[in-house]
């Protein structure tokens, strides 16, 4: 009997119903600016926010994909409702979306575990969390039938994101495979001062500098909730040939409620391999 993880946000993150739901990812996507062409792509920064909130700026990037087909993807996303030691891969078949199911990649999940034996093959901290959930759907709408295999940071040390780094780039070399780094920004910050704090981190994407991303992380310099993931996704899309970054839209929740006082930071970005 297949396990197959249900929503858990559906409905709240984004439209329950899939008619709906196919309706505000079309919207999305015909209004996301539309960006040229910079190389091979090899992997996305996403936000992972209410679609209403950030759901265009993720529609930024996974616009890229119409002309880019992959068959598998990586989704690496940090924990917000359980804390454990290490990296999570769900250990069931699937996972449900109002548009469907979408399969496990179970031998390139049992490739990542082999490559590294710290990554725990487990539900901990898949039952509940959203990170990798809200990204489904824009992969479900653009790519169509894929499998992907969804990874979890329990802990953000530096260790961890550089071990992951190592296992995605040694198990993906020479595959064809989409790697997505689930990250919103700044957290309840006063407009302005969001603005500046997430402009730190957009400098270190788009200097290709994940390691500089993790010093700042540590030293508490900037923010971001998944910037342990931004930093391994770098770290691996470079191994497998990645030299350049884009960022393709910045905003926060402000510009879209109109209330500043407290805001969340939300950016798409994107790596690419440049001849």
């Amino acid at each position: 009997m297949s396990t197959i993880r249900p929503p858990a946000v559906a409905g709240l993150f984004y439209p329950g119903l899939q008619t709906v739901l196919t309706r505000n990812l079309d919207e999305l996507m015909l209004r996301a600016a539309t960006r040229g062409k910079r190389g091979k792509l090899k992997g996305l920064i996403a936000p992972h926010a209410g679609y209403i909130y950030s759901g265009y700026t993720a529609a930024t990037g996974y616009k890229l994909l119409k002309e880019r087909p992959f068959s598998s993807v990586i989704i690496v996303g940090p924990s917000h409702r359980e804390y454990f030691n290490g990296v999570s891969i769900y250990d069931g078949d699937a996972f449900k979306t109002p548009l469907g199911d979408v399969e496990v990649d179970a031998g390139l999940r049992d490739q990542l575990v082999h490559a590294w034996k710290d990554i725990a093959l487990t539900d901990t901290g898949h039952a509940a969390e959203h990170s990798v959930e809200v990204q489904l759907p824009f992969l479900q709408r653009v790519l169509g039938s894929f499998s992907f295999v969804p990874v979890v940071m329990g802990d953000q040390r530096r260790e961890y994101c550089n071990r992951l780094a190592e296992a995605i780039g040694e198990v993906c070399a020479g595959k064809d495979v989409l790697l997505v780094a689930s990250s919103d920004l700044s957290h309840y910050h006063p407009y302005k001062v969001a603005i500046e704090l997430d402009r730190m981190v957009l400098n270190q994407i788009e200097h290709y500098d994940p390691e500089g991303l993790m010093e700042k992380l540590e030293a508490e310099e900037l923010e971001a909730c998944g910037g342990g993931p931004v930093a391994a996704v770098m770290m691996a899309a470079r191994k497998l040939g990645a030299n350049s970054s884009q960022i393709l839209h910045y905003c926060n929740s402000g510009d879209v409620s109109g209330e500043k006082d407290a805001v969340v930071g939300y950016v798409s970005a994107a790596l690419f391999q440049e001849e």
